[in-house]
């Protein structure tokens, strides 16, 4: 198990990283199995600590989890007590997943770009649709089931997940709808 524990332009103590170190093995060990690496970042945000904490599992699935306070210390222990929540919620699905998965799941590179919308006002007048690239970053896609992209999902709490389809190798898309519930597109041809 590999620890990472970084502070953004504050310097973080032995005695904090050693806490930081027990207490996430603590709760690593009595959910996770076995974890690959953990990278917990220490920032400043007004006059309040934020933490970030992400966990890699050897599954392939990512937890992560945030929280701030006005001490370092408290922030940490916040953002550990959400990490607890989530890993003993899917304690029992990620133990199914783990025993039906024998290999790591794979990944595959992708493009991702961040858009910005074009205001000038002759290109609205030729209707058409340019857009300004602000950034471009390489992302991974998962190859996953159905299952196992949703726990993905609320693992990392992201509105959205784009991933492989084990299934039949489509890509696919899982996300949060505004009722609550969760939606699947699986856009593979019906012929």
């Amino acid at each position: 198990m590999r620890y990472q524990i970084s502070g953004k332009q504050i310097d973080i103590g032995s005695a904090l990283q050693t806490h930081v170190e027990s207490e996430l093995s603590g709760i690593l060990e009595k959910y996770a199995g076995r974890p690959t690496d953990a990278n917990v970042v220490f920032s400043k945000s007004g006059h309040e600590y934020v933490c970030e904490a992400v966990v890699h599992l050897s599954t392939g699935l990512t937890a992560q989890a945030t929280d701030h306070a006005t001490e370092i210390y408290a922030a940490f222990d916040g953002c550990s007590e959400k990490m607890d929540k989530q890993l003993r919620r899917y304690k029992r699905r990620l133990k199914d997943h783990h025993k039906e998965r024998s290999q790591p799941v794979e990944l595959s590179d992708s493009s991702s770009y961040i858009l910005a919308p074009n205001d000038d006002e002759n290109e609205a007048e030729n209707d058409t649709v340019n857009a300004m690239i602000v950034a471009e970053m390489e992302e991974k896609i998962q190859s996953l089931s159905v299952g196992e992209a949703v726990m993905q999902m609320e693992l990392a709490n992201k509105p959205v997940l784009v991933f492989r389809n084990e299934k039949h190798n489509g890509v696919n898309v899982v996300y949060r709808r505004d009722d609550g519930n969760i939606g699947w597109i699986d856009p593979r041809s019906s012929s």
